[in-house]
């Protein structure tokens, strides 16, 4: 069995010591993890951490709250490191409309330079969405015409909390879809009759670590990529799936999405 967290926070401060948490999450087969940044402080830490543990890779750039923040040269900045051979994807990037730190039209500002700067690697964008779901389909639609291959985007919708409509807008646009700890809980039911509607081609792992720790864990915090685990296996009992082949499916779909603009399948 091997699986990969596609999506945690391992520059977050509550991590003091990430060498025991990649070894945690070997120790039960998370042999991959994607840390991913949200500022450009954040986009070199993760490089930092992904040259330095042989199991994480990298993702840069500036989170929609973030934007507000950032510094004018800032995203040329983030710009420059997509050429660091550990870096596999651009954000997390998106809209959300539930804090509203930055005003929505700097937020699309920003969402559309990580699909040009895409466009231009071929790296993947890790997508953001909260409070906004009709804003963000008709903005990914228009990213389609605008920068997809036959209108299709390269990426994956993180930590996906949608409807099944929502679902499906997304997959028909090219996008993967990635589940957090959230599909686990108790109250979590509509969302797990959603993931049974998700291609095995096209579903992802994640645990969005230090947030969101998935049952039995909820409210055991810091939440780490050796829980992915437990979001997995809730997965695949819903899909009425082999737990095993449920993990090796969502690797080779990991591997596809985030190897495939750079290094290939087997990287």
């Amino acid at each position: 069995m091997s699986l990969i967290d596609t999506h945690c926070h391992l520059d977050d401060g509550l991590f003091d010591d990430v060498a025991a948490v990649v070894e945690r999450a070997r120790g039960d087969g998370v042999t991959n993890v994607i840390t991913v940044a949200t500022s450009l402080a954040s986009s070199r830490r993760c490089i930092v951490l992904s040259e330095e543990h042989a199991e994480v890779w990298a993702a840069v750039g500036i989170h929609p709250n973030e934007a507000a923040a950032a510094g004018a040269s800032d995203f040329s900045a983030v710009a420059s490191l997509v050429g660091r051979p550990r870096v596999v994807a651009l954000g997390e990037t998106g809209l959300d409309r539930y804090w509203n730190d930055t005003p929505f039209d700097l937020q699309q500002n920003y969402f559309r330079r990580h699909f040009a700067l895409s466009a231009q690697t071929g790296l993947p964008v890790i997508i953001h969405q909260r409070d906004c779901p009709g804003q963000m389909l008709a903005f990914l639609k228009e990213m389609a015409r605008e920068f997809g291959a036959s209108g299709r985007l390269n990426g994956v919708m993180h930590s996906f909390t949608g409807d099944a409509a929502f679902a499906a807008a997304c997959l028909e646009l090219g996008l993967y879809i990635s589940f957090a700890g959230i599909v686990t809980f108790k109250k979590a039911a509509d969302l797990r009759e959603v993931a049974k509607t998700i291609p095995a081609d096209r579903i992802l792992v994640e645990t969005d670590a230090p947030f969101l720790s998935p049952e039995p864990l909820r409210g055991k915090h810091p939440n780490e990529p050796a829980r992915v685990v437990h979001t997995a296996r809730r997965l695949a009992e819903t899909r009425g799936e082999d737990f095993g082949a449920f993990c090796e499916q969502t690797t080779r779909n990991a591997r596809s999405l985030f190897h495939r603009g750079r290094y290939g399948y087997d990287a």
